[in-house]
């Protein structure tokens, strides 16, 4: 491919987050572009297609591959086609950004991995809060030794509303599908691996997640291999939205970094948006932040 010559992407499924992929990529990213779209559900690959123009759409996820202008895929499909189609993709010399996780199992896992090696292509999981600029902002302060030695990490996430129970059903469930994010930053951010977790969960927003065999609330502790402990708690709704968090305890100071995802934004109390909305501005500005203790102030 020519420098000058824009990068083409073929995009294997046409769920909800293929066409949150495909769309980024026609509408935000520069030189880049959607050469090809497959899903084993042909209609939905069509709408998609007809929706960006797309020149290529297939049932036949080799179809795509087979293709030579296509430079690199994006994998959307189900997480148990996950390791078939990176095999596939590297054995088709294709570049890969795959959505996580990589696979339920840790062979099939290794033997992708494998085939990526073998094949000396590029891959990258999707594992997105790394790009963002608040967490990327507390990395760099850790790294810095900005907050002195880190003690203690609480992460709190949380999601508006349960996921369609279709999807759950192969979601390999919440700690695969949802928490993986949280042990993901929990790892980047500490810059340590763990040594040990213990993790406690329940079903107490919607019975028929439990009737899956999933859970929709959990708490779990991590200790990291550098003396850290770490908590990170999820649910999967609260009547009244709230923001996600990381707060880092150290020696000699504390960090927190609030997080809102933008969806939320509109249902939130004014005051308390603009409480988070400042201490997100003081924070990447590495200003103080505005610490609100008295809940009743938030509104």
């Amino acid at each position: 491919m020519d420098k000058k010559d824009p990068l083409k992407i073929g995009v294997i499924g046409a769920g909800r987050i293929g066409n949150i992929h495909a769309q980024n990529i026609i509408t935000r990213i520069p030189n880049a572009e959607v050469g090809a779209i497959a899903d084993i559900n042909l209609q939905a690959a069509e709408q998609i297609g007809a929706q960006f123009a797309i020149p290529l759409i297939t049932e036949n996820h080799q179809e795509l591959l087979d293709d030579a202008s296509i430079d690199a895929v994006v994998i959307c499909s189900a997480t148990a086609t996950h390791t078939q189609m990176i095999r596939d993709s590297a054995a088709a010399g294709k570049h890969i950004f795959c959505e996580k996780p990589i696979d339920f199992d840790l062979t099939r896992i290794d033997q992708a991995l494998q085939a990526v090696e073998e094949a000396n292509v590029k891959l990258q999981i999707g594992f997105n809060r790394r790009f963002d600029p608040g967490f990327r902002r507390v990395r760099e302060m850790i790294a810095d030794g900005k907050i002195g030695d880190p003690h203690i990490l609480r992460i709190t996430s949380r999601d508006p509303e349960p996921l369609p129970l279709d999807y759950l059903k192969v979601s390999g469930g919440i700690f695969l599908d949802m928490t993986i994010h949280d042990f993901d930053m929990a790892r980047y951010l500490i810059g340590s691996e763990v040594t040990q977790i213990y993790a406690a969960g329940a079903v107490l927003v919607d019975p028929k997640i439990g009737e899956l065999g999933d859970l929709d609330t959990t708490l779990i502790t991590l200790h990291f291999e550098n003396g850290v402990i770490g908590g990170a708690g999820l649910d999967v709704f609260e009547e009244e939205p709230l923001p996600s968090d990381h707060k880092l305890w150290g020696l000699p100071n504390v960090l927190m970094t609030p997080h809102i995802a933008v969806r939320d934004a509109e249902n939130l109390p004014e005051r308390r948006f603009q409480i988070i909305l400042d201490n997100a501005r003081r924070f990447l500005n590495d200003e103080p932040l505005n610490n609100i203790v008295d809940k009743s102030k938030w509104y």
